[in-house]
């Protein structure tokens, strides 16, 4: 029996720990089974063509939020051709109801976690007499690990994800984490062993996908040491809670070199009776005193998270959300609309909230009592125009004369509605014209000082050696110029 385990990932860089567990522990079947990764991007019919060459018997396909319509149709060309060809899926997108894909033309779906069931099915597929593969929940201690069956091509190109545990002792409504019963951990010692061997084959950049990487203090202390014993330079991406980190923890994140280690946090809201909403604990005091030391004591990459549309969640409020992360950091702050996965338990507020969700992926609000389609659309582009200007890290300086005489929030929805009305999209807007408009907003709408504003952006553009100064801020960088060979740039200058 020939198995084909594929998947279609958001992006080339990344590649699916998921598959690479299922082949791990496929046993006698792994000879005759091969892993093939596209990205949503490839045509679809290359990618039936790619997967049909090898005639194979079964094709597993891992389902996730970003692929499900292009999985679909998928599985359309594939039967069109090859009928008889037996397709099982798993993955988020199936394991929960109400199911996102159409499952008339899949001949099985394995809900939860697929290591054991995947294996158990292929052994049986005769035997087999329901569609639907409930939950097998495997003692992941005596699961075989994947990380051998990253390849030397994954290793030089791609994100390697790697994991210590699954699971999530939190509630949150929104996220699918907050169905599992409890954390479960992996052992230890052979996941250093793996990484270690791992490092050896030349391996810098882990992302670990744990959902609350600091929850278990002895195990994160020992994953961070392991990496600080290691020569830089190297990347570590991982997801934390923000309200717990001790001592230990704080020394070791300490002495990770710039740009060595990213932190993304899930803040989500700062509004304690919005988060009561949706049955997740705030420790108000603690998020702030540990972002204030990320920011201030370390040289980790902060990402922080803010959701949009939350059950009883205004726009003021969310306004005083960022307003309040602004002050605290200058870190990136991701500003996502909430979405409505399968299975998780948002969907208790849609009535009392007036919730309505888009069926499509990625399944996002599309209005409640607090705030309307029109509202919903206007922050969709406010989250958009701020990953160009603030996250980016291109206008670093510039940005803040946004909001420099008050509010962010305030300001820089003015500015978005701005920019929006010159550009009619949020797409395909060059660096070059995203720079020129916000020269333009910030010196004719705002109406500060031209030089002041130049200075600025030349300090943010000229970081990059040899890049070239845009035509807009041409006639204003003599001075800019001058003032940097006095030993300061002239924004600097003008700031002291």
């Amino acid at each position: 029996m020939k198995i084909i385990l594929t998947t279609l990932n958001s992006r080339y860089t990344h590649s699916s720990i998921g598959l690479r567990y299922i082949y791990a522990n496929l046993k006698e079947l792994q000879d005759s089974a091969d892993i093939l990764e596209f990205s949503i991007n490839d045509a679809l019919q290359t990618v039936a063509e790619k997967i049909l060459i090898h005639m194979p018997d079964v094709i597993g396909i891992g389902t996730y939020i970003w692929n499900v319509s292009e999985v679909a149709e998928l599985i359309h060309i594939i039967k069109k051709i090859s009928p008889k060809t037996i397709i099982i899926l798993g993955g988020p997108e199936v394991s929960y109801t109400p199911f996102r894909v159409n499952l008339d033309d899949a001949d099985f779906i394995i809900q939860g976690e697929g290591e054991i069931s995947f294996y158990q099915l292929c052994k049986n597929l005769s035997n087999q007499n329901s569609k639907i593969i409930k939950p097998n929940t495997p003692n992941l201690k005596e699961l075989k690990l994947p990380y051998e069956f990253y390849t030397d091509d994954d290793i030089k190109n791609r994100y390697i994800y790697v994991e210590i545990s699954r699971g999530c002792p939190f509630e949150c409504e929104f996220c699918l984490s907050s169905m599992d019963e409890k954390v479960r951990a992996f052992d230890l010692d052979n996941i250093l062993t793996e990484f270690d061997k791992l490092w050896d084959r030349g391996a810098r950049a882990f992302k670990f996908v744990d959902r609350t990487f600091n929850i278990n203090i002895k195990s994160a202390n020992r994953i961070l040491d392991f990496f600080l014993k290691k020569e830089p330079p190297y990347f570590v991406h991982f997801e934390v809670i923000p309200d717990h980190f001790p001592d230990s923890i704080k020394e070791k994140i300490k002495q990770f070199p710039h740009a060595a280690l990213q932190l993304e946090i899930g803040i989500q809201t700062l509004n304690l009776e919005i988060a009561n909403n949706i049955s997740r604990d705030l420790k108000l005091d603690k998020i702030k005193q540990n972002i204030s030391f990320l920011e201030n004591d370390t040289e980790a990459h902060i990402h922080l998270d803010l959701i949009v549309g939350l059950p009883g969640e205004s726009l003021e409020s969310f306004g005083e959300n960022l307003d309040e992360l602004v002050s605290l950091s200058s870190c990136e702050i991701q500003i996502g609309i909430l979405k409505k996965l399968s299975g998780t338990s948002i969907n208790r507020h849609d009535i009392e909230h007036g919730m309505v969700y888009s069926n499509i992926p990625p399944y996002d609000i599309l209005k409640n009592n607090q705030l309307s389609f029109v509202d919903i659309q206007i922050m969709k582009r406010f989250a958009r125009f701020w990953d160009l200007t603030y996250n980016s890290g291109n206008f670093k300086n510039s940005a803040k004369l946004i909001w420099q005489d008050g509010s962010v929030y305030e300001n820089f929805y003015k500015f978005g509605m701005w920019i929006y009305e010159q550009t009619d999209s949020t797409y395909k807007i060059s660096l070059q014209r995203l720079g020129e408009l916000l020269f333009i907003y910030l010196t004719e709408v705002k109406h500060i000082d031209t030089q002041y504003v130049a200075d600025a952006m030349l300090e943010d553009m000229m970081k990059l050696k040899g890049r070239a100064v845009p035509s807009y801020l041409k006639p204003h960088a003599k001075n800019f110029v001058q003032s940097s060979k006095n030993g300061t740039s002239g924004f600097n200058k003008r700031q002291n």
